[in-house]
């Protein structure tokens, strides 16, 4: 497995949640990274993000590493969810918040 593949793997293996993505959740480099991070508030659920802006290698790798072409990408108990748009559709169905109940994922504190 290459170095970027390893990291990422700690990555994922690491949280619960993890969401790949454009700038921060305080500050968002992109609407398909803000609209995640609004889903994912208003979820509830604790998460970590990781600013592939900040590190091309991790920006290039995700992509493979999950055969998925774009970012943001959600990660729940290590396993890979989707981008955006199926996390928006998953929460409008009421998909996403079982799969977070299910799974047993920690709540946001606060």
């Amino acid at each position: 497995m290459s170095d970027v593949n390893s990291r990422i793997s700690g990555i994922v293996g690491d949280s619960d949640v993890v969401l790949f993505m454009k700038g921060t959740p305080l500050f968002p480099q992109c609407g398909f990274s803000s609209r995640a991070i609004a889903i994912l508030d208003h979820c509830g659920v604790a998460y970590d993000s990781v600013d592939v802006l900040q590190d091309m290698e991790i920006r290039q790798g995700i992509k493979s590493f999950s055969d998925w072409p774009t970012i943001p990408q959600l990660y729940v108990k290590g396993e890979f969810v989707g981008g955006s748009d199926i996390m928006m559709e998953m929460f409008e169905a009421g998909e996403l918040q079982q799969m977070m109940d299910e799974k047993q994922v920690a709540k946001a504190e606060g």
